[in-house]
This record gives C-alpha cells, structure tokens and sequence, in this order.
C-alpha cells in the first residue's frame, strides 16, 4: 500500500508539471533572484499532498515549498514538488518530481520521475533499483580520468575551502568531463543508471536527495558525505559514484588528489 501510494502520488505531481509546462504561470523568487518557485512547484506538491494524505493522514511531511508537516508518525515523506525549478522556468525538460520515504530514520523507498522523456525511476530498500520497471545498475568504470561526471552549483556561492568551483576546477584540469543538469534528483539517477560515473554537489537539502541516494546504493552504488562517512540527508554535502571511482573523487573534492594527465 505504500509503495502504490508513493507511485500515485509521484504521478499526481508529474500531471502539474506536464499541464504547466511551456505555458503560462507565476514565477516569484526565494532566497535569492534565481531561486525560483513557479505556480507549478505549489500546485504539484498540493496534488501529492492529496494523494498522500487520502491514505495516510498522519504521516510525517517535509516538503521544499511548505516545510514540515510534523507528526508523530515514523514514516515520513520527503517530497520535492519540482527538482530542476529554473529548467522547467525556462521550458528546459530536465525537472522531475522527486519523493522519499523515511521510516525510523532510515530511506525505505524512493521514486524520481520526469514526464517529458518518461523516465520513471524506482527503488525499495533491499530490492534493487529500475528505471521503467527494468533493472539498473552503476557503471563499472575504476580509472577517475576516465570518467564521465556530474555536479551542481549552490544558488549563492559558498566560499569555503575546496568550494564548488575549486573542485570544478581540478576535475577539468584534468581534462575530466564534467556535466551540469539542473537538478540533483536526476544527476542521482543517472549514476544509478550507469550514464554517469559520479556525482558531486555543495549544499544539497534533504527533498533534493531523499529518493536518489537510495536509487543510486539499490542500483550498487556508494553514497557519502564530503568526509567519506555514510550520507545523512540532513547534511549538505553529498558524493555519489559507481563505488569504483569513489576514493579517488573524495580525494580530489577535498583537495588532495594528483592526477596523472597524458
């Protein structure tokens, strides 16, 4: 039941992005001038809402747009309405909606889906990763300077050691192809598809991802923070690979990695 749940409510969100998208709608502004929130991001997470609270009124909720809906449950749902904001803004369909499921502190269950190429994404803990009802898995590749990765920037830049376009930065140098998507939740999914072999990013919050990291460890894959200790969503940073190229991306993220470059 909770799992159709978490597909109808999945879908409930995707249908408003599906309606808004191309066409006409509010855009306002959030912590900075680029940090958007649509009609669609408000509208999206009310129709997931619905779906969740027809079957589970009780349920914990923490949501990008209305924060948390807190309760004494211990399943919580950690929803964003509209990941890749700015792209669906700009009529870019690279955007998804993204929700996880929480029980006891632990991620349970994850789905990311984005409507414009259909690619629906799914995982249950200890029951392995797919991408439309078909089986995923990492990439296998072990050389660093051979692989493809992905990252993202913070709305406002943080300017700390090892800041997101230093390590950007080293990882070109190196002449190591480096995407940047829009949207956390998607870069998640494509490593657990084996598109890309890492992804990398400062300052993620917890809705951005809840349900990838679990797509990305069902999918074989590894998970950390910037330290290299097990991921919590409740931290900023998060680095997600193939597990083969992991060691060498935590060194270069923390400054300490020498490539080889031919």
């Amino acid at each position: 039941m909770l799992k159709q749940t978490l597909i109808n409510a999945t879908f409930a969100g995707a249908r408003v992005l599906q309606q808004y998208f191309n066409g006409t709608f509010t855009v306002s502004s959030k912590s900075n001038i680029n940090d958007l929130v649509t009609q669609a991001d408000i509208e999206s997470e009310k129709a997931i809402f619905e779906v969740i609270k027809s079957e589970y009124p009780d349920h914990f909720i923490l949501s990008e747009e209305t924060g948390e809906l807190k309760s004494s449950s211990n399943i919580k749902w950690i929803i964003d309405p509209i990941d890749g904001t700015v792209n669906f803004a700009n009529g870019i369909p690279i955007c998804c909606v993204s929700i996880g499921i929480e029980q006891d502190g632990k991620m349970i269950l994850g789905a990311v889906y984005n409507p414009f190429i259909n690619e629906f994404f799914f995982s249950e803990r200890g029951s392995g990763a797919t991408l439309n009802d078909k089986k995923i898995q990492v990439s296998d590749k072990a050389d660093l300077t051979r692989s493809c990765l992905v990252t993202g920037f913070p709305y406002s830049y943080l300017d700390v050691p090892n800041g997101p376009l230093e390590v950007f930065e080293t990882l070109i140098r190196a002449n190591i192809p480096v995407r940047r998507l829009g949207s956390g939740a998607i870069d998640l999914c494509w490593v657990a598809a084996g598109r890309f072999d890492g992804f990398y990013e400062h300052n993620l919050n917890a809705w951005d991802s809840a349900a990838g990291f679990l797509i990305v460890e069902e999918a074989g894959g590894k998970v950390t923070d910037f330290k290299g200790d097990y991921y919590s969503l409740y931290q900023p940073n998060l680095l997600a690979t193939n597990g083969k190229i992991h060691e060498d991306l935590l060194l270069a993220i923390n400054g300490k990695w020498k490539p080889i470059v031919l």
